[in-house]
């Protein structure tokens, strides 16, 4: 990677990211232009040199933690962390409020991932240091959120695209940072989803409010042809009563090279894995198929995060 091009500075002053709520348009497009020139190999590799990353993961996670990681190390600082709970004090009847204290003066910035909602925001109040929401139980995930964004600008603009989202949309917590966001963009929202498992009414009434339009299907082929960009979504067992309810609804969505006849040729197929079956693996060669390089993607956005937080 060669060095040099830190690009051009904006008025970008979140303290923290917790929510892409917290975010203006001018905040989300500063960080994907910054993630672009980084891409090209336009940054300092050792800008974060002598700085700590803590990475308080609290669920699994192969993707989110290992680009963090990535990121911190290409940047030439460190990373220390807590793999799960059973190996933190939390066993031991520690407070949130307390981890987020005592790891605050050990690092510079930390990355927490919590099974319960508003832990990220939690965190954030007693932090003395940065706080990057890694995604909080059925709540947010923004830099995944910023990621998606970034994999779609890359092969369209932004504005008044039609995006479908498919899947579990009630507690997929990436469908509802990526909602919110594309609302920034006059984004047309194609919903579907098992019973049950449809975008929660209140963040769909607060699109509608806010001039998205956001409209429901109970068939993939009534709206996979009117789409730019397709988010499909894991449908998560756990969330059903027995196996046969689950593998009926997730079948009922799965993805295969059949759907994707007579679509547009610009379409791009994404998901933030991991998937559990809802794409057929035939799918994977394709043009459309984005999601790994999605994945990849994951980089060069937590990159830019990193040094607009902790330069």
């Amino acid at each position: 990677m060669q060095q040099g091009g830190g690009g051009s500075k904006t008025d970008f002053d979140l303290k923290h990211i917790i929510s892409i709520r917290d975010f203006e348009r001018r905040d989300v497009d500063h960080l994907l232009d910054r993630a672009g020139e980084i891409d090209k190999g336009l940054y300092e590799k050792n800008s974060l040199e002598g700085r700590i990353l803590a990475l308080l993961f609290f669920e699994p996670s192969t993707r989110t933690r290992m680009s963090f990681e990535t990121a911190m190390a290409r940047l030439g600082g460190k990373t220390i962390s807590v793999d799960c709970v059973e190996a933190s004090s939390i066993v031991k009847g520690e407070t949130l409020a307390d981890t987020i204290r005592v790891v605050s003066g050990y690092a510079d910035a930390i990355v927490l991932r919590h099974p319960k909602e508003g832990a990220a925001r939690l965190a954030s109040e007693f932090a003395t240091v940065p706080v990057i929401n890694a995604g909080d139980g059925a709540g947010q995930h923004p830099s995944q959120t910023l990621l998606d964004l970034y994999t779609i600008r890359q092969s369209m603009d932004l504005d008044r695209i039609d995006v479908g989202l498919l899947g579990d949309l009630r507690y997929g917590r990436t469908a509802h940072s990526l909602a919110y966001a594309l609302s920034f963009y006059d984004a047309t929202l194609h919903t579907i989803a098992p019973g049950g498992l449809e975008l929660p009414a209140n963040l769909v009434r607060e699109l509608r409010e806010m001039g998205t339009e956001v409209i429901e299907y109970q068939d993939i082929m009534d709206m996979i042809r009117d789409l730019d960009v397709l988010y499909v979504t894991r449908i998560q067992r756990e969330r059903f009563p027995d196996s046969a309810s689950y593998y009926s609804a997730a079948l009922s969505y799965r993805i295969t090279p059949e759907h994707l006849d007579g679509t547009r040729s610009s379409l791009i197929l994404l998901h933030p894995l991991p998937r559990a079956g809802e794409i057929d693996p035939g799918v994977d060669s394709l043009p459309c198929a984005r999601y790994f390089e999605q994945s990849r993607n994951g980089v060069p956005v937590r990159m830019a995060i990193l040094q607009e937080l902790m330069e």
